[in-house]
């Protein structure tokens, strides 16, 4: 079976460029539960449509429910997905655990994709997945192409190929919202990665760029023979809140590339379409994690366009740039040292004349409408002749064939056929011709006037004996087939009625005090203080081991690990599997954010879930009334990112513009602390409650404790 092509769409136009320009598949976001909140998104009727244009051409139409789910919008979030399974979705990309299960529990047939931001990179969290009836997962970001080949075959597995990147693993980020307030696993990222920092070792400032943590764009035109050798089942574009031409460009340039694969050709990629690629959108190109490449661009978080040329000559009203490529009226550029940039509304020729088009090796003259006072390089960020050319792709038509049958005294018969679906229709009986027969050519001529339609004729057969067939049943015969096989095409016959019932509620009797220590000054400043102790050191752990002393696994890189009859904080879908039998506990990095998700993870063998930091307060006495498995997060200095790899993974700190500082830590993986610690100590949760200790002495953790004891 040939590999899927996946592309993104943020409205309803950028999925016909997506249609039109060879995607094999689309994914959209409604106007909720999707993690590209920003996007204009789709509303209902418009998914109507979407999935009406989708199916007649034969696209596969994906919906991104991908963020986490609060208590109090579990009933919406059901309806949203019986509109989507009734009106014909082919899958829903989905993150929260919980609505996987009641997915599957009251839409046996509707197909999941397990989300990115699932973070599943490794065999023992695709058991779990297969085991909750995901059908594919979209593969983690970090994972290597070997890493890839080394699953489980018997699950579909989708990779990102080309776009931007997040620096941390995908589902593990908490800077946007724990720092901005905006929330990346509800679909409202801020951005945290692409804004200056500076990097602090022993006291002093050590790095040369601003923007550390700024990723380059994914790009896998030359590693495209590889991906698809490894048999991997889609291929996919990020980019929903990109541009039309964005999605067509990059649509049409993979979709050639995957074309010529499977005619057996060379795979050849051109300077031009390298070129394109670059000028529609780029923050330097990377062959990503999947090729073991380099994956930051420290230097700037922006669109860096191509270079065209460098100013020569600069004056208060006017800049003399040389060319080494065309430039255009309309054209977007950029100086790349002053980071100024404009559209090209005038453009003049070397004699001051003007132009819509100054040629390569001549000099172009612009108006001075940034104030550049330096000469500088060139680069064009917007190709306006490139925007037009992919705006002007034609519609994708659909091949058919007619089969045409008359004889004397009988009806005529024709079939319609797109190659899968087939239709026949009889008309009028027909009757020996008395003057002239209706020729072969004059049946053709009639069935190929397509135009108004998606259809495309390139088989033609037809039997006919001396008959006369009026042009006008012709005409209706073509009519009626065609609108017969759009109906088959997009047909929706799909219906469910289904129930959804809490369980009964809980009430919660013991509420525990527990903490998380990271030395052992603190383990024994809490021991006879604490219900439950998580310890971050294995050596400590095995010192003081108890029944309510539990080690916290890694986030990343436990694979190589062995326990039997543990107490583990397990903090990963793949450490609950590999390490099932143990005593363990959910980290709040699973991002759970209801009880249907803690719920889940009880019937996978879970003691206790601790919820995300991310739950609204207002909700988690909600949470907590059907369950005693929970645990809250009430102070503590939490991990906003996990990074596979960083340059100044040994440095101390994160400095942002307000100087906040934000403790780095090396694992085996770079961890970006929070600067501030969340303290919710003053509410009264009725649920079991956790201290993360981080530097805190024995001082600052009996005034934590007494707040804590005093509240309650």
């Amino acid at each position: 079976m040939k590999t899927e092509l996946l592309s993104p769409a943020g409205d309803l136009e950028t999925l016909k460029y997506a249609i039109n320009n060879g995607a094999d598949a689309i994914y959209i976001g409604g106007k909720k539960f999707g993690a590209r909140a920003f996007a204009t998104n789709f509303t209902e009727e418009e998914i109507k449509e979407a999935v009406y244009l989708c199916h007649l051409y034969g696209v596969k139409l994906y919906v991104t429910l991908n963020t986490v789910v609060f208590e109090n919008e579990i009933d919406y979030f059901l309806e949203n997905v019986k509109f989507l399974y009734e009106n014909g979705v082919d899958a829903l990309i989905i993150q929260d655990l919980g609505m996987i299960e009641l997915i599957k529990k009251h839409f046996k047939d509707f197909e999941i994709h397990a989300s990115t931001q699932m973070h599943t990179h490794n065999n023992d969290c695709v058991k779990i997945l297969k085991k909750l009836g995901v059908s594919r997962i979209v593969l983690a970001r970090e994972m290597s192409l070997k890493e890839i080949k080394s699953l489980d075959k018997a699950i579909e597995k989708e990779v990102f190929i080309h776009g931007a990147l997040c620096v941390s693993y995908s589902g593990c980020c908490l800077f946007s919202s724990l720092n901005g307030g905006r929330s990346g696993n509800r679909g409202a990222c801020v951005g945290s990665c692409r804004l200056p920092y500076k990097i602090i070792k022993n006291g002093k400032e050590i790095n040369d760029n601003d923007y550390p943590l700024s990723t380059k764009d994914l790009c896998s035109v030359y590693n495209i023979k590889e991906l698809l050798d490894a048999g991997i089942n889609s291929l996919k574009i990020e980019g929903r809140m990109k541009s039309k031409e964005y999605v067509g460009l990059v649509t049409k340039i993979y979709r050639k590339l995957i074309d010529v694969y499977y005619d057996k050709k060379e795979i050849i990629i051109s300077e031009e379409d390298i070129n394109n690629l670059k000028k529609m959108f780029n923050r330097e190109f990377t062959n990503g994690y999947l090729f073991d490449d380099n994956i930051y661009n420290s230097k700037a978080p922006n669109h860096l366009g191509v270079n065209i040329g460098k100013v020569i000559k600069v004056n208060k009203h006017k800049i003399y740039i040389k060319l080494n490529n065309d430039l255009h009226q309309e054209d977007a550029i950029r100086f790349c040292q002053s980071n100024k940039g404009m559209i090209l509304n005038k453009l003049y020729n070397e004699n001051g004349l003007l132009v819509n088009k100054v040629s390569k090796g001549s000099i172009a003259i612009v108006d001075n409408k940034v104030n550049l006072t330096t000469e500088d390089s060139v680069n064009i960020t917007i190709d306006n002749n490139l925007n037009k050319e992919i705006i002007n792709t034609p519609n994708k038509k659909i091949n058919i064939s007619f089969d045409v049958f008359g004889k004397i005294n009988e009806q005529l018969t024709i079939t319609i056929s797109d190659g899968i679906n087939k239709i026949t229709e009889k008309f009028e009986v027909l009757e020996e011709a008395k003057k002239i027969s209706t020729s072969k050519e004059v049946i053709l001529e009639k069935l190929s006037k397509l135009g108004n339609t998606p259809f495309e004729l390139i088989n033609f057969n037809c039997e006919i004996e001396n008959v006369f067939i009026p042009m006008t049943i012709l005409n209706e015969a073509r009519r009626i087939l065609c609108e017969k096989l759009i109906n088959e095409r997009t047909k929706v016959n799909r219906k469910c009625n289904y129930k959804y019932l809490k369980e009964e509620k809980y009430s919660q009797d013991k509420k525990e005090i527990n903490f998380l220590v990271r030395n052992e000054k603190q383990l024994l400043t809490v021991i006879n203080k604490a219900d439950n102790i998580y310890i971050t050191d294995f050596d400590l752990y095995k010192k003081y081991k108890n029944d309510n002393i539990y080690y916290k696994v890694p986030r990343i890189n436990y694979e190589n690990l062995s326990f039997e009859n543990e107490n583990l904080l397990i903090s990963d879908l793949g450490a609950l599997n590999l390490f099932k039998n143990n005593n363990i506990i959910c980290d709040y990095t699973l991002n759970v954010c209801n009880s249907e998700s803690v719920k889940a993870l009880t019937q996978l063998g879970v003691k206790k879930v601790t919820l995300s930091p991310e739950t609204p307060t207002g909700l988690i006495n909600e949470i907590s009334k059907y369950s005693s498995s929970t645990e809250v997060i009430v102070y503590g200095k939490l991990e906003l990112m996990a990074l596979k790899t960083f340059e100044y993974s040994n440095a101390d700190y994160l400095k942002d513009k307000f100087n906040n500082l934000f403790p780095i830590i090396n694992n085996g993986y770079t961890s970006i602390m929070h600067f501030k610690n969340i303290d919710l100590t003053d509410l009264n949760l009725n649920t079991n409650l956790r201290i993360e200790l981080f530097d805190e002495d024995e001082k600052d953790i009996n005034k934590i404790l007494n707040k804590i004891k005093n509240d309650r």
